[in-house]
């Protein structure tokens, strides 16, 4: 049987929103915002949650929570939503973050994930004392840091002798719950240099990936596919989108203008010089914003690049499109996270099912639906707390 597409939605637990803009966003990023949001994501056929990690104001971001106890709090507030807490190598020992994401797992009925992210802004670790590594030397790291963390969650008496971390002997109690087709919390990790897809390939569950065109997502899946076959793997893939959903495509397309003309210049040109400085430093100089463009920037993670900008309609096709290109998981972003996160579920998701539907029957099969989360979508979920799920609000109002 087919496997549905899965979706997830970035949480604003840093402040500005999601795009370098003066527009208005109608997004918070204190903590009972963020609790609604996450309910009103897990009743709206969301399956996870992705946190930020940043640690100082950097480029209209000025406030920030950290990344981890932030998704132990959203863990405790929802029943069924993943949370991924995104952790810099450098910054984290593997060893602690293993036992911290053990505790997670355990007082979340195993739902917890972790998102390995090698680090951009040089600034966060020359602030903090810490080592600032040259781009394809942080992979290294990285890597080793992949491998205690699921070391240690599946192995007993682990030791690893390696270049950054040296483990001896050591049984981590109690063991990760043992959830079916999940023996330990899910390991995230993105990139786009070729470094970075070679070490997804190698030790990560997942590859996630910046905004891209088809042509440019296929491309970083084939680069995944290549190195996790060396190694006899099968890593799952997600991609990053920034959703604009209106009643027509027209509204879309000039609420996409509105972002860019209003963007902050100053911020959008500083977050330039630190990201294409951190992609361009790669060997082959195909690291995450390399090529990216001055609107592309305007979103964190090139989230216009994808596309999915229109009607419903449209973008529930442009999704199946990316699905056939290898797309496992897709992470959303959003100008209005409680209404949009609701209008998705609502407006773009059915029509996305039915499309699958479609597909999977055309290759002779079914759609497993059995692998859908428990929503109202699925007709299968508890009644939802009606403080939980946002009204209703027509597409065209959130332009």
């Amino acid at each position: 049987m087919a496997t549905p597409l899965k979706f997830a939605y970035w949480v604003p637990n840093v402040s500005g929103g999601l795009v370098v803009s003066t527009i208005e966003q109608r997004t918070g990023w204190d903590f009972e915002y963020n609790k609604k949001l996450a309910r009103i994501a897990e009743n709206s056929g969301f399956e996870y949650a992705l946190t930020q990690a940043r640690y100082a104001a950097s480029y209209g971001a000025d406030q920030q929570h950290e990344a981890t106890s932030f998704s132990l709090a959203l863990l405790g507030a929802t029943e069924r939503l993943k949370v991924i807490a995104a952790v810099h190598p450098g910054m984290w020992h593997p060893g602690v973050l293993a036992k911290f994401m053990i505790t997670a797992d355990h007082l979340s009925g195993g739902r917890a994930a972790v998102n390995i992210v090698s680090g951009w802004l040089k600034d966060e670790f020359v602030n903090f004392g810490l080592d600032w590594l040259d781009h394809d030397e942080r992979y290294v790291r990285t890597e080793e840091f992949i491998r205690v963390l699921r070391g240690l969650w599946t192995e007993q008496n682990f030791s690893q002798s390696g270049k950054y971390y040296n483990i001896n002997d050591f049984t981590l109690k109690p063991a990760p719950i043992d959830v079916p087709g999940r023996p330990h919390p899910e390991i995230f990790f993105g990139g786009n240099s070729t470094a970075a897809q070679a070490t997804a390939g190698r030790v990560a569950d997942w590859y996630f990936s910046n905004g891209r065109t088809l042509e440019g997502y296929a491309e970083n899946v084939n680069g995944v596919l290549a190195a996790a076959a060396e190694s006899g793997r099968t890593p799952r893939f997600g991609l990053n989108g920034f959703v604009i959903a209106r009643d027509t495509e027209k509204e879309a397309r000039d609420t996409l203008r509105e972002i860019v003309e209003k963007a902050h210049r100053p911020a959008v040109e500083g977050f330039a010089a630190s990201v294409k400085e951190a992609g361009a430093s790669t060997k082959d100089g195909k690291g995450m914003w390399a090529d990216a463009s001055y609107e592309d920037l305007v979103q964190y993670n090139d989230g216009f690049k994808t596309g999915l900008i229109g009607t419903p309609e449209q973008i529930a096709e442009r999704v199946v499109e990316y699905k056939k290109s290898g797309v496992n998981l897709l992470l959303t972003c959003y100008l209005h996270f409680q209404e949009e996160v609701a209008s998705f579920g609502r407006d773009v998701l059915p029509i996305v099912r039915e499309l699958e539907a479609g597909l999977a029957r055309k290759h002779g099969t079914e759609l497993d639906t059995s692998l859908l989360p428990l929503s109202p979508l699925t007709s299968q979920a508890r009644p939802g707390n009606p403080a939980d799920v946002a009204p209703a609000v027509p597409a065209g109002a959130l332009a």
